[in-house]
């Protein structure tokens, strides 16, 4: 009986090898992504804002991370969520510490990173990377011990973040100083997320999407101009006919 040639065997441990290391290397890539995006949110650098605007922009050239001294930028690899080569941090690693000259969006060549923040009247506090939100129910604070480690790392202190005195309930004596952040004042930089003393923290970053709702145009303010000279232009429109039908439905017997 012919035996058969050697190099015939070693071919085959080589497939065999090469197909068991692509199997753990797809198993490896699989499991990472997973693990990578369990928080399901990531953040942008200041100045990227609208995620559509900003991606259309972007050309992926990393200057932003490069020019942020803090090393708070990263390049997305295809592990990660955010879309692969886009700048994205993670604010309980490292925070944007807002740098006053914004050194990151003066590196983006394309202004996927908005210029406009550069401008005097705006800076820092006109970015809005996301919006700090907190769960009480984790947060010291509210379980009345004396705790105030994220409002102090609030670079806006008193602006983005306060403390607001309420009754201890459970003591009948002390009060709890309970941090409040200020949705319209807060530019999302995880300062506070950071400092977070708890094992996961209390406090977070999330973008805006993710926190801010969306009011529509079925209520106005009274006291607000601008509100009511948009009713005023509303009022005007033409309504298509099966919108003005419903209209005199409900006005029916008025």
């Amino acid at each position: 009986m012919q035996k058969e040639p050697k190099n015939s065997s070693r071919r085959e441990f080589l497939s065999t090898f090469l197909k068991g290391a692509s199997l753990c290397a797809s198993v490896s890539f699989v499991g990472a992504f997973f693990l990578k995006s369990k928080e399901g949110y990531f953040l942008r650098p200041p100045g990227a804002e609208d995620e559509k605007r900003f991606l259309s922009a972007c050309v992926r050239c990393g200057l932003c991370v490069k020019a942020c001294p803090y090393d708070t930028l990263k390049l997305a690899s295809l592990l990660d969520l955010a879309n692969n080569g886009t700048p994205y941090f993670e604010a309980r690693n490292i925070p944007c510490y807002l740098c006053s000259d914004l050194p990151c969006i003066r590196a983006c060549p394309t202004d996927a990173l908005l210029k406009s923040h550069l401008e005097p009247n705006k800076g820092i506090r006109s970015v809005q990377m996301g919006i700090a939100i907190v769960d009480s129910l984790s947060c010291v604070a509210f379980w009345g011990i004396q705790c105030d480690v994220c409002y102090r790392a609030c670079p806006l202190i008193d602006e983005a973040l306060v403390l607001e005195k309420k009754h201890n309930e459970r003591t009948n004596r002390h009060a709890l100083l309970l941090p409040v952040v200020k949705n319209d004042k807060c530019v999302g930089c995880g300062l506070c997320e950071r400092a977070c003393i708890t094992k996961e923290p209390a406090i977070r970053v999330l973008p805006r999407e993710f926190v801010l709702g969306e009011v529509g145009n079925h209520y106005v303010k009274g006291w607000d101009i601008k509100d009511q000279e948009r009713v005023k232009k509303a009022q005007g429109a033409i309504l298509p006919k099966n919108e003005q039908k419903a209209i005199d439905y409900l006005n029916e017997g008025l």
